[in-house]
């Protein structure tokens, strides 16, 4: 199971993405979303950037460290 969250800023992750996703769950905004499987087998659905989103692929790594957004590795 996984929680759907925004990114905090003093959060800090890696893993490997395993599914992306978007939709515009109010109605007149697109959001982007990221599932990541974390080295300790949970796994981590966050809203990523549309950028971010764009440059990743299923089986990249990405980055999230304390005070920095998500980042491709």
């Amino acid at each position: 199971m996984f929680k759907s969250r925004k990114v905090g800023r003093d959060d800090s992750w890696e893993g490997v993405v395993v599914d992306r996703s978007r939709g515009m769950l109010d109605g007149s905004n697109m959001y982007h979303f990221v599932e990541v499987r974390l080295a300790d087998g949970e796994s981590l659905k966050v809203r990523i950037s549309r950028r971010l989103w764009k440059s990743i692929a299923v089986g990249d790594r990405i980055v999230k460290r304390p005070g920095a957004d998500p980042a491709k590795a």
